[in-house]
């Protein structure tokens, strides 16, 4: 029996020899051959090795054409063919001040410092998956809706709002973003 399992198994490794898996783009065997009939599971090795691709691949967005980040953030980072774009709020580039006192204002603001953002790694608007949108009055969300519509006409991203306690430096509204290229 043993004899036989043993057989059985070999059996199977070599039909599991040419197997392969398709992820990120890149064919990876599931198994390798270690001598002239050895084969060995190969799935741990490759686990191993995309997640040192992927810390390798992050990449640091950043652009004078939007504010700088308040702390120790980046305005976005790109992992693979995705960008993740921090919050914003509507300060004026190279400056703390904000574009205008008003939601309407402030949310322009908002949208046009992610547009940079979104261009300098490569994307768009239309690029955008997903939204969050932070507002300190939910009040204000017919009027930050009315403007947001404006950039997001055709294929809107999926989206959530949140009313919240407070925003950086009191802003009035925050937008964050998922984008793929």
């Amino acid at each position: 029996i043993v004899v036989k399992l043993a057989v059985m198994r070999k059996q199977i490794w070599t039909e599991m020899a040419s197997l392969t898996v398709r992820a990120a783009g890149v064919v990876v065997p599931l198994t390798q051959r270690i001598g002239k009939s050895q084969v060995r599971p190969a799935l741990v090795q490759f686990r191993r090795s995309s997640a040192r691709t992927m810390a390798t691949a992050k990449q640091v967005i950043s652009t004078d054409k939007a504010p700088a980040a308040l702390g120790p953030y980046s305005q976005a980072i790109k992992a693979g063919n995705t960008v993740y774009v921090s919050g914003q709020i509507g300060l004026v580039p190279g400056t703390k001040n904000f574009a205008s006192d008003d939601v309407e204002g402030q949310t322009e603001q908002v949208l046009k410092n992610m547009g940079a953002i979104l261009e300098a790694a490569g994307g768009s608007y239309s690029n955008v998956v997903k939204t969050t949108i932070l507002l300190a009055d939910m009040d204000d969300f017919a009027k930050v809706n009315g403007i947001y519509g404006k950039y997001f006409v055709e294929q809107p991203p999926a989206r959530a709002t949140f009313a919240v306690k407070g925003l950086p430096l009191g802003a009035k509204v925050e937008i964050e973003a998922v984008a793929v290229l």
